[in-house]
C-alpha cells in the first residue's frame, strides 16, 4: 500500500510538471524555472535607445545589476505589436527617448517578442497569451526577487502589444499602476472576452488611444469599442489628418522615403505619436471631452470640463476610474505638436423671408489678446431662416482671450442661377462662443446691433459684448460694454 500511495505521490508532482512547463496562460508564476520564456526584456538606455545591448534575465539577478537597473524610478515597459518585416518599427526609439526626457531616472525596457510577432496575423494573435504570460512571470519575479513595487511599472502596448499588456497585466500577483493601450489590434478582438485583450480590469488605470477604426467592426485595424477606463478617439478614431495619398507623396517629394513605413500605416501609428507628443509637450496637454459620439462632438456639443468631462491626452491624463468608460473626442494638427483650441459656435440665422439652403461654407475668424487664426472653414448641411444652429471649429493658434469675430458667407463654388437672382441673407444679432481650454464664455454682438450677412460679400464684424467664466470654483464674471473697433 505504501509502495501504491508513493506512486501516486510521484505520478501527481509528474503531472504538475507538465500542466506547468505546457499550460498556457493560467500558470504566470513557475517558481523558479524560467528558462521556457521566448521573450526578451531589453533595458533601453537614454545614451542608445536603438540598440539592444542589456538584457534582463529573468531569474539571473545579476543581469539587472550588469544593466543598472533604477530600483528606486518609474519602469515603462514597451512592447510592440505585428510586425511584417520581423524588425523593430521606428516609433520604438522615439518612445523610448521621449519617457527618458520625461523621466529621466526611469527605466524603459522594450519587450522583444519579433520572432512570434512577424507570423501569420491569427498565429501572432494566439501567441499573444504565451507572450503576456512572459511579461507577467517577468514583472513578479522583479517583485519578489528584489521588491520591487508594481505601484512603478506602466505598461505601454501598441496594437497587438496593447493586448499583450492586457493579458500580462491580468497575471500578476499585483496590479500593475497603469496599461496605456495605443490603437489596439481590432481583428480577432473586437468581440474577444476580457481576459483574452485589454480591460480596465488589467492594471489600476488603463487609458486607450483610438486612431484607426475605420470599417465594420471586427474588421476595422484598430478596435471600436471601449477597453480602458478613459477611451480618447482623436479625430473620430477613424483616420487621421494627414494620413491622405496626397499627403504622403508630399512627405516623400520632401523627406524621401525614409518614413515610408510610417506613411503606410499613418493613421494606427499616430496613437504612439499623440503620447510621445504628450511627453515633450508638458506644458500644453491635448484636451479631450466625453461626447456620445462623434457626431454630436463635431456639432460641438460636448466641450463641457463640469464633472470629470474633460481630460488630458496622453501621459498626463487624470486617472478617472468610472463604473463605466468615458469615450472621449478632440481635434488635432497633422504634425506635431498636435495640440489645438476648441470652440462651440452658436449663432441664430433670422430673416424675413423663409430661406433654406444646403452644404453652406462659411469663414469664422478669430481675435484675441495674443494672436489671431483666420478665415477657419466651416460647411453647414443645412441653414434655414429663423433657425440656431451649433458647431465645432478648432485652430492650433493660442488666441489667448477672445475679442472680434468676423464671419464670412462664402459663394458656391458652382454658378447658381437662385443666387443671381434672390441675394440670400441671414440677419445676426449675437455669436455665442464657449472656449473648450479655458471654459469661458463669451458672447459676440453686431456692430450695427443686426447684421446682415450675404452670401459671397464681405465679412461681417461682431465684438465681444459679455464674457463669462464657466469656472464654478472662481465664481467670477467679466462683463464687457460694446465698444467700437
Amino acid at each position: 500500500m505504501k509502495s501504491k500511495a508513493l506512486l501516486l505521490v510521484v505520478l501527481g508532482l509528474w503531472l504538475q510538471s507538465l500542466t506547468a512547463s505546457h499550460g498556457g496562460v493560467a500558470a504566470a508564476d513557475r517558481g523558479s524555472d524560467f528558462r521556457d520564456i521566448e521573450s526578451k526584456f531589453v533595458l533601453r538606455t537614454p545614451e542608445d535607445t536603438v540598440e539592444d545591448t542589456c538584457h534582463l534575465i529573468p531569474g539571473v539577478a545579476e543581469s539587472v545589476a550588469n544593466c543598472h537597473f533604477n530600483h528606486s524610478g518609474k519602469t515603462f515597459v514597451v512592447i510592440h505589436g505585428w510586425t511584417v518585416t520581423g524588425m523593430y518599427e521606428s516609433w520604438i526609439p522615439k518612445l523610448v527617448a521621449a519617457l527618458y526626457k520625461r523621466e529621466p531616472d526611469s527605466n524603459v525596457i522594450v519587450v522583444d517578442w519579433l520572432l512570434r510577432a512577424q507570423q501569420h496575423y491569427p498565429v501572432s494573435v494566439g501567441y499573444t497569451k504565451l507572450v503576456g504570460n512572459d511579461v507577467a512571470r517577468f514583472i513578479n519575479w522583479m517583485e519578489d526577487e528584489f521588491n520591487y513595487p508594481l505601484d512603478n511599472v506602466h505598461l505601454l502596448g501598441y496594437s497587438l502589444g496593447a493586448h499583450v499588456a492586457g493579458i500580462a497585466g491580468s497575471l500578476t500577483n499585483k496590479k500593475v499602476s497603469r496599461i496605456t493601450g495605443l490603437d489596439p489590434a481590432g481583428p480577432n478582438f473586437e468581440y474577444a472576452e476580457a481576459p483574452s485583450r485589454l480591460s480596465p480590469d488589467d492594471a489600476y488605470f488603463v487609458d486607450v488611444l483610438h486612431t484607426f477604426t475605420r470599417g465594420s467592426p471586427g474588421r476595422s485595424i484598430g478596435i471600436q469599442k471601449p477597453v480602458g477606463h478613459v477611451d480618447i478617439y482623436p479625430n473620430g478614431g477613424t483616420f487621421q489628418p494627414g494620413c491622405n495619398i496626397g499627403e504622403a507623396i508630399r512627405v516623400i517629394a520632401e523627406k524621401g522615403f525614409g518614413d515610408m513605413d510610417q506613411l503606410v500605416k499613418c493613421s494606427h501609428e499616430r496613437s504612439v505619436h499623440l503620447f510621445i507628443d504628450s511627453l515633450l509637450n508638458e506644458e500644453n496637454p491635448s484636451k479631450a471631452y466625453r461626447c456620445s459620439s462623434k457626431e454630436a462632438f463635431d456639432k460641438g456639443l460636448c466641450l463641457s470640463c463640469r464633472k470629470n468631462r474633460c481630460n488630458n491626452l496622453g501621459y498626463e491624463v487624470h486617472k478617472v476610474r468610472a463604473k463605466r468608460s468615458s469615450k472621449m473626442y478632440l481635434k488635432t494638427r497633422a504634425q506635431m505638436p498636435y495640440k489645438v483650441f476648441h470652440y462651440q459656435v452658436k449663432i441664430h440665422f433670422s430673416g424675413t423671408e423663409s430661406y433654406t439652403q444646403t452644404n453652406q461654407l462659411f469663414e469664422i475668424s478669430l481675435y484675441g489678446t495674443v494672436a489671431e487664426s483666420e478665415n477657419i472653414p466651416v460647411t453647414l448641411p443645412e441653414v434655414s431662416t429663423n433657425k440656431t444652429y451649433f458647431f465645432l471649429i478648432y485652430t492650433p493658434v493660442d488666441i489667448g482671450e477672445l475679442l472680434l469675430l468676423k464671419l464670412k458667407w462664402k459663394s458656391d463654388s458652382y454658378f447658381g442661377w437662385s443666387d443671381w437672382w434672390s441675394k440670400p441673407s441671414f440677419a445676426i444679432e449675437k455669436i455665442r462662443v464657449k472656449a473648450g481650454e479655458t471654459q469661458k464664455k463669451v458672447i459676440f454682438c453686431s456692430r450695427n446691433k443686426v447684421s446682415h450677412l450675404q452670401k459671397g460679400k464681405a465679412a461681417e464684424v461682431f465684438v465681444k459684448c459679455y464674457s463669462r467664466s464657466l469656472n464654478r470654483k472662481s465664481g467670477r464674471q467679466t462683463h464687457t460694454k460694446k465698444n467700437s473697433i
